[in-house]
């Protein structure tokens, strides 16, 4: 698996359905640099203005480079910090998304996550990128091969982070996650940086709709061995599926196919920890640092 889950790459040399890599959208650059143009104006770095914001400063630079769509609370706190005009109110209003960041054939499966009515996910690699934290997902983008540039490497994040609010605006849409114990064991940065990531990810899955199971060490060998996969519905009832391998992703429409991936991973969800337990042992990994 390239650990990317779809983010950043290019398509595979035959894949001429999917289209170009996407490029930051005119109303993004635009924002960007009107942001840009009133720190600077206010006398403010970028350091200065993260602060303020309550962003880091990697987030301010993707926004102000095009490659970011900011939250609300960006836009409110840059207004508040730039003397208040309401020009990034307005410009915000008029924000449209590109799609910079994700491979041509993740982008899809993108879509159709923002519109289910329920998404389950199995990680054996990693965890999941929906429930990364920010410095996780660089460590990762960072540990890519082949190498990617720093403006690379921001889009990669920013598609990443982007993706995360979908499950923050969509709160009565049911979100199930089946992690391997050894992926939440396996050590990245110091242990403050690992137990960001514990916060992030006990954060993340603590709302009603949020479900997450870890599989323990002592599980053994169970039906999804085939490696990871995501599994949605659709506004319609219909489910499709996701699996990602090496430089590769590939959507599953087949009915058939599809069930068989559902029924692995419900007998999966039988074979791990329950969400309580599996809260308990986050918070014992964490303890343990």
């Amino acid at each position: 698996m390239d650990s990317v889950e779809g983010e950043g790459r290019t398509a595979p040399a035959g894949a001429g359905e999917w289209e170009r890599e996407p490029h930051p959208s005119d109303s993004l650059r635009t924002f960007g640099a009107v942001v840009q143009a009133l720190r600077e104006h206010a006398g403010l770095s970028r350091e200065e203005f993260a602060d303020i914001v309550r962003f880091s400063k990697h987030t301010v630079a993707s926004v102000e480079l095009g490659r970011r769509m900011p939250d609300d609370s960006f836009v409110e706190r840059g207004e508040q910090a730039t003397g208040g005009t309401g020009a990034l109110r307005k410009a915000s209003r008029h924000l449209t998304r590109g799609e910079p960041g994700l491979a041509a054939w993740f982008r899809r499966w993108a879509r159709l996550e923002r519109e289910a009515v329920s998404l389950c996910t199995y990680e054996c690699r990693l965890v999941p990128g929906l429930l990364q934290s920010e410095a996780y997902a660089r460590a990762v983008f960072e540990g890519a091969i082949p190498l990617r540039t720093d403006e690379e490497l921001e889009a990669q994040l920013a598609a990443r982070m982007d993706r995360q609010r979908m499950m923050r605006e969509r709160p009565t849409v049911p979100f199930s996650f089946i992690v391997e114990e050894h992926v939440l064991r396996r050590r990245f940065g110091d242990a403050e940086a690992m137990r960001e990531l514990f916060d992030h990810v006990l954060e993340r899955t603590a709302p009603r709709n949020v479900t997450l199971q870890v599989v323990p060490l002592e599980a053994g060998l169970h039906a999804c061995l085939d490696g990871p996969v995501q599994v949605l519905e659709t506004p319609e009832g219909r489910r499709l599926a996701y699996s990602e391998g090496q430089k590769n992703g590939r959507l599953i429409s087949d009915p058939k196919e599809v069930s068989v991936l559902c029924h692995r991973y419900e007998t999966l969800r039988s074979q791990a920890l329950n969400p309580e337990e599996s809260r308990a042992l986050l918070e014992r990994l964490r303890g343990e640092l």
